[in-house]
């Protein structure tokens, strides 16, 4: 798909987030010249299309007190990983569950969950939570814990 100008000033008006305003399509609008509803239609053309993933908040967790975040990993059944998986997902606390393959004999780990916690024993304790729900399909597991905060960003357009 060819992006048109428009597509291109209102993803690049986007891309770093919606204004914090209590009309932020509108607020976008009136910076290209458009009405909110406007913006509102070909964002959901393109979400509808997949040339954008999502529109979303994105909370900065660390602000919000959640300060131990820990990504759990678990071995577990491969032919069972996926439905769990899925399960795992849904565990109020988890922010990403995602299967990655395994690296024997140094890594046993095929499924992962990141949880966040204000303190590491509330994330052991979501950890004991998913270890409950994955039973005896899952034979090992650990915790790795941030030791960084990482400034993460999706693609952004530039002008070439």
């Amino acid at each position: 798909m060819t992006l048109s100008d428009f597509d291109r000033e209102l993803i690049a008006a986007t891309q770093t987030g919606l204004p914090l305003v209590a009309r932020p399509y509108e607020a976008v609008g009136a910076m290209l010249g458009v009405s909110g509803g406007e913006v509102r239609e070909r964002l959901a053309q393109m979400l509808s299309q997949g040339v954008i993933r999502r529109i979303g908040a994105v909370p900065n967790h660390y602000r919000l007190g959640y300060v131990a975040n820990g990504m759990t990993v678990w071995d577990v059944d491969d032919a069972l990983v996926d439905e769990l998986g899925e399960r795992v997902g849904a565990v109020p606390g988890v922010s990403h569950c995602y299967r990655r393959p395994r690296e024997r004999p140094l890594w046993p780990y095929n499924l992962f969950a990141m949880v966040h916690g204000r303190s590491r024993d509330e994330v052991e304790a979501q950890a004991e939570v998913i270890r409950q729900l994955l039973g005896p399909a899952c034979t090992a597991s650990d915790i790795l814990y941030s030791s960084a905060i990482l400034k993460k960003t999706g693609l952004r357009l530039t002008e070439t």
